[in-house]
């Protein structure tokens, strides 16, 4: 392997900026994602500013060389038979529009009756203090639907609450019952608001369940608004013990923005008071489901 220079490598330094973003989609402090992985927090922070092992460099060269990425040598699902393989290739250059086309039709392929999905149930998406459980409310009076609050729901499944589930069994175990109680949401509920929980968005195939069959509005606020917001709740989650609140939130928001986007509508709601907040969602809602006014 040719001798690494001074300058940080290009791949090494992709490599941390993904860590970083991945780790901010999830919402977890690089304190949390160190002790998760049983890894030191200097050792993560070398990651993440592009001075990892240099091993992981051998696998890149030797990925080079056998004209394959990087997935492809490490293995997963998109590498275990033909049809895989040929999709990744087929869309390995796409752009974010066209990937997201072919993703709406594979929905309306396989999803849902799009119709019904669209009309009948109602997804809140964003980071805590948006406002998603406070208009979900409002919202469920205003329409007749059923309201669940998904967090509230994953607590009845797991017989204990969010963060002692965090805490006993791991975030791989909380995605689990965060998708299970969203399943059974939408299949006991025919007409309903969904709340769903900040971090819902950071699992592909919950994502991808929300999408399918909810009307999903994305509920944005100052991040600010959002930090105060949760305070008032007395919630600090997940900037407890951080110095650096805001700015946490701030990352995570940057890094999960692109997936809220997927939402069908999105909405502020540090634009006005709640009670006016609320009669601009409502006709913004109503107008777009086609429900009389």
């Amino acid at each position: 392997m040719s001798e690494i220079n001074e300058e940080k490598n290009p791949f090494l330094s992709a490599l941390g900026e993904r860590v970083r973003s991945l780790r901010a989609r999830r919402g977890l402090t690089r304190k949390a994602l160190a002790q998760s992985a049983s890894i030191s927090e200097r050792h993560l922070a070398n990651l993440e500013y592009g001075e990892g092992n240099a091993s992981i460099l051998v696998l890149h060269q030797v990925a080079d060389a056998l004209q394959c990425s990087l997935i492809e040598l490490i293995g997963d699902v998109t590498t275990s038979n033909p049809e895989w393989l040929m999709l990744r290739e087929l869309l390995g250059e796409r752009s974010e529009e066209e990937l997201r086309r072919v993703r709406v039709h594979l929905t309306d392929l396989y999803g849902p009756n799009k119709e019904q999905a669209l009309t009948n149930r109602i997804a809140l998406i964003g980071l805590r203090g948006a406002g998603k459980s406070t208009l979900g409310h409002m919202l469920s009076k205003d329409l007749g639907y059923a309201f669940v609050e998904l967090s509230r729901e994953i607590e009845k499944f797991a017989g204990c609450s969010i963060s002692e589930i965090h805490n006993l069994y791991g975030l791989s175990a909380y995605r689990r019952y965060e998708r299970r109680a969203l399943e059974e949401a939408i299949q006991i509920h025919p007409e309903v608001i969904i709340a769903t929980p900040g971090g819902v968005v950071s699992d592909s195939g919950t994502l991808n369940a929300v999408l399918s069959h909810c009307y999903t509005v994305w509920l944005q606020a100052k991040p600010e608004d959002h930090l105060s917001r949760v305070v008032a709740q007395g919630d600090m989650r997940p900037m407890a013990g951080s110095k650096e609140a805001l700015d946490d939130l701030k990352l995570i928001l940057e890094g999960r923005a692109p997936f809220y986007a997927k939402a069908n509508m999105s909405f502020d709601t540090s634009a006005q008071p709640l009670e006016q907040s609320f009669m601009a969602l409502r006709t913004q809602l109503r107008s777009a489901l086609k429900l009389p006014l």
